[in-house]
């Protein structure tokens, strides 16, 4: 048996889908849940399998680059028209890939499981170290797109 903890943050973020062939093929919305499931088979000193704030310091940053930003396909033929235009600031492209909420999923859950696997600890406000121990396991990440959609990545 293993312990599990979820972390979840909300984020507006867009996006358009350059190889969809209907409406998602433009720019278009979603607020989004994430949830960030980590598990271990034991607890650690402080009895928990990860202490929350750790997991927020670690992503917080990384989730917030796509809040109220539109993600796009680096092959879409509208790329260079978006970077002149007002979300040009908050554009984040995605490398050969449309940015679905799968692809987001995966590369939120690589992010994460990049972060624990360096080991460097995240200070709070307050100077506080939080860091993550040995035989913590990312099991999955779940984005949700609409109310009654999602999709999830993970082992």
């Amino acid at each position: 048996m293993r312990y599990r903890v979820c972390k979840s943050f909300e984020v507006e973020s867009g996006h358009m889908l350059a190889k969809h062939p209907g409406r998602c093929r433009h720019p278009h919305g979603h607020s989004r849940r994430i949830e960030i499931v980590l598990s271990a088979e034991t607890l650690d000193d402080h009895d928990m399998v990860c202490d929350f704030k750790a997991l927020k310091l670690a992503v917080s940053a990384f989730i917030d680059s796509f809040d109220h930003a539109l993600a796009v396909n680096s092959e879409d033929p509208e790329l260079e028209r978006l970077r002149g235009g007002p979300s040009g600031g908050r554009l984040v492209v995605f490398d050969g890939e449309d940015p679905t909420t799968e692809v987001l999923a995966r590369r939120i859950f690589e992010h994460v499981q990049e972060r624990i696997g360096a080991g460097t600890p995240c200070a709070d406000e307050d100077g506080n170290e939080f860091a993550f121990r040995q035989g913590l396991t990312v099991e999955r990440v779940r984005v949700g797109e609409t109310s009654s959609s999602w999709a999830e990545y993970g082992i």
